[in-house]
């Protein structure tokens, strides 16, 4: 029986990381078509969906607020609403009417962003599978056609960084899941109170509004007691706006430090490992 020589260990030995590397590229390109339903992409777009849902509805309240500060600003010294040619002292809120418009703006842009993540996470994360699948592909090929058992240079690049997108980017996701809400809870407690205390009758105000739905003609004349109710709401308005904006500002900033800042932080921290991974340093 002649020995096994060297030479033909070392083919046997490329045939079956060849063959390793064959299966792998094939299972990583199955999955890149369902990764959008996998368990880690499908808590990561959970997460965004629920920041995005918390802005939407903090728009809302933005919007319904800035509605009435403009709608306080037409209430005139005779009784009357939206008459011309009368004082309207509540003018004196329109640069807090303007700045919450524009505190509003925000919101919705933090909105889009943040629903353009929790749709992408699931696509990128199929590119990321197969950038894997591509990368085991050429392992297969040069493992069977060089010597040594090393990963290549290049598949290793894209390996990590296939990986870096189908496996950190939701990761980064869930674990800001895990951390964010207990990171923020005091600030988003404070500043909710602060926001519901000041603005809690402006809601009340309108649902009474909506209720009687006087029309047009009748709302030139009126009664005195919903102006001087609008009058009370902008006053408290008016007295505590830099509480309220700053508040709001507060708000805004928990949002964004949950979708960017958080996730940020911990996909800086898993793409240097993965760059290190990729040059050959791990």
């Amino acid at each position: 029986m002649t020995p096994a020589t060297p030479a033909s260990g070392r083919t046997a030995r490329r045939t079956g990381l060849a063959a390793l590397f064959l299966a792998l590229a094939l299972v990583s390109a199955g999955l890149s078509w369902g990764w959008r339903d996998s368990p880690v992409t499908a808590r990561a777009q959970d997460y965004a969906q629920s920041v995005a849902t918390g802005l939407a509805a903090t728009y809302v309240t933005l919007r319904g607020l800035n509605a009435f500060l403009s709608t306080a600003q037409e209430v005139e010294v005779g009784g009357s609403l939206f008459v011309q040619g009368t004082v309207q002292p509540l003018k004196v809120l329109e640069p807090i009417d303007d700045t919450v418009e524009h505190i509003a703006g925000v919101v919705f842009a933090v909105m889009l962003a943040t629903g353009v993540l929790a749709v992408a996470l699931g696509p990128v994360g199929g590119v990321g599978l197969g950038m894997v699948a591509l990368a085991c592909a050429v392992a297969a090929v040069q493992a069977a056609t060089r010597r040594g058992g090393a990963v290549p240079l290049p598949a290793r690049g894209l390996l990590t960084y296939g990986l870096f997108l189908s496996l950190a980017l939701p990761l980064t996701f869930v674990g800001a899941d895990l951390m964010a809400d207990a990171m923020t809870a005091g600030v988003w407690e404070d500043h909710q109170r602060i926001i519901a205390e000041i603005t809690g009758g402006v809601a009340d105000l309108a649902d009474a509004e909506a209720a009687t739905d006087p029309g047009f003609l009748e709302s030139l004349t009126a009664p005195m007691t919903s102006i001087a109710d609008y009058r009370d709401f902008a006053a408290r308005i008016y007295d505590n706006a830099d509480q309220l904006l700053g508040s709001y500002v507060m708000i805004l900033a928990v949002f964004a430090f949950k979708i960017f800042v958080l996730p940020a932080t911990l996909l800086g921290a898993m793409f240097l490992v993965a760059r290190r991974a990729a040059r050959g340093g791990v």
